[in-house]
């Protein structure tokens, strides 16, 4: 029995995340072609040219693509590519070195042993997970990222490890099992993994990320950010900003100590 599973468009085009197929020895061309046999009539199209095919968690395209062989106990991931920015990556520089937000989807319930398991197969970047509803943007994330490695460059960091430090400082707490608590990654569908390293590298993990990645409207977790971290608008308007939530959230955690 193969597994078949359906993320973005393609969950729309069949109603469901997860389909069951009764077939083994086929190739992927068949299963879609399979797939589109079964597909209800009024339901959106499904373009098979423009899909991203994992089997087993590996890209096709690493394997035999489209005529890769799929064998009963397979896990199929199919993910539809929308043209013209569907996922647009979250790319800066921050102290002189490059960094990255990847919003992580597909892997609920699993997500710290997916972040383990990246962080082995890429050993070369600081790698940590952090709840998308508590990051309000790039620039939100490249200022506690910055006194993150602030604190690193002047050995002050609130753990032995940068990637300890960026949670707790996203937390805006000293206490490792509240920052957990509070922006862990456990229970969300989707997750932002911020990544630090050198651009080719963080090229290689978009690569591998891809049929994992999923849009976020991170301007949409303000007020969300706010109730969370007890930030008033009288604590927004005695900051001159123009962006004073993030200010705020910066400063608180600078302080931490």
């Amino acid at each position: 029995m193969l597994s078949i599973k359906l993320l973005g468009g393609a969950k729309k085009s069949f109603g469901a995340d997860f389909i069951p197929v009764d077939l083994d020895g086929i190739t992927i061309n068949a299963l879609l072609e399979h797939l589109l046999s079964i597909k209800p009539k009024d339901s959106i199209t499904l373009d098979t040219k423009n899909l991203l095919v994992a089997v087993n968690g590996v890209d096709s395209s690493a394997l035999d693509g489209y005529d890769t062989v799929l064998r009963s106990d397979d896990t199929v991931t199919i993910i539809p590519i929308i043209h013209g920015g569907a996922y647009k990556r979250n790319q800066f520089r921050i102290c002189g070195r490059s960094a990255e937000l990847f919003n992580v989807g597909g892997v609920p319930g699993k997500n710290y042993d997916f972040l383990n398991s990246v962080r082995k197969n890429f050993p070369d970047l600081i790698l940590e997970g952090v709840s998308s509803k508590h990051i309000l943007g790039v620039s939100h994330a490249k200022k506690i990222l910055g006194v993150s490695l602030f604190a690193q460059r002047h050995n002050s960091l609130l753990s032995k490890k940068l990637e300890t430090d960026i949670l707790l400082r996203f937390g805006i707490t000293t206490q490792i099992s509240d920052a957990i608590k509070t922006v862990g990654i456990e229970n969300h569908e989707v997750f932002t993994m911020i990544a630090i390293g050198k651009k080719p590298v963080l090229d290689k993990l978009c690569k591998s990320l891809a049929q994992f990645l999923s849009p976020v409207k991170f301007e949409s977790n303000s007020k969300f950010v706010q109730r969370q971290f007890g930030i008033t608008q009288k604590h927004l308007d005695s900051v001159d900003s123009k962006s004073p939530l993030e200010d705020l959230l910066a400063e608180k955690a600078a302080v931490l100590i």
